[in-house]
């Protein structure tokens, strides 16, 4: 009978342990994120952002204003480097332009491409044809789509970054080849993929875009302070187990000293 009863205890904490480690690390992603795009290349970009992240669901927000009209802006989570924009010393050539290679050791690989429709994956990096195209200077982006693990491990260690691309160098209106190809893919102008706009992804208290009065942030955080109850309840179960087995054992001495 008292092994019977020894099982049980061990199941016990063995189970409440995990639901600490799920709070924990559900906790480290969760939440929302703020961005604001300075302009790179004196393209005149800037913006705002809010991704606000579920699991693996993001659901994105951008408002970005000095766009080019009537071109395609391809967009990104940018993850794994240092977390920040590149500084106009990172133009390895000389030419004046930053380009997205140069940006890669500041802002890192693609994490998530941010597409309007289908694929949101860095495959989709340079899908041209699934960009926000603004008819005007301006543009809103509005998507939910799902992002890997790696991408959710870089906002919760602070190092996403939002990047958008497309200049006009020469200000024609219009993407050409007068600054030269794409390293990227020369069949596309280096206009085209050069950054124009870029914003670091900070953990923000405000659950949506700002507007009017002050958010206070409750629609974020109440998930994480169920989490953190769980968490709690979980340790003090499995403190109880403990402390249940610890006196069972000195029972167990008593009777049979």
């Amino acid at each position: 009978m008292r092994k019977t009863l020894a099982v049980p205890a061990v199941a016990i904490a063995a189970a409440a342990f995990p639901l600490l480690t799920m709070s924990a690390a559900n906790a480290a992603h969760d939440g929302s994120y703020q961005v604001s795009l300075g302009a790179l290349n004196d393209s005149g970009v800037t913006g705002t952002g809010m991704i606000t992240l579920n699991g693996d669901q993001a659901d994105v927000t951008l408002t970005v204003d000095g766009a080019l009209a009537g071109s395609p802006h391809a967009q990104h989570f940018h993850i794994g480097a240092q977390g920040v924009c590149p500084p106009a010393s990172a133009d390895s050539d000389g030419d004046g332009i930053v380009t997205t290679a140069d940006g890669i050791p500041f802002y890192g690989e693609i994490g998530a491409s941010l597409t309007t429709e289908g694929d949101t994956g860095a495959d989709s990096g340079l899908a041209v044809d699934r960009f926000p195209v603004p008819e005007g200077d301006s543009y809103t982006y509005e998507r939910t789509f799902t992002i890997d693990q790696a991408t959710q491990e870089a906002f919760g260690a602070g190092n996403a970054v939002v990047v958008v691309h497309g200049i006009d160098v020469n200000g024609n209106g219009e993407y050409d080849a007068e600054a030269g190809q794409s390293s990227l893919d020369p069949s596309l102008p280096l206009e085209a993929t050069a950054p124009a706009a870029c914003g670091v992804a900070n953990a923000s208290q405000m659950g949506q875009m700002p507007a009017g009065g002050a958010d206070t942030g409750a629609g974020a955080t109440s998930g994480i302070e169920n989490e953190t109850a769980i968490g709690v309840g979980a340790l003090a179960a499995a403190g109880a187990v403990a402390a249940g087995a610890v006196a069972y054992r000195r029972r167990q001495a008593t009777d049979q000293a």
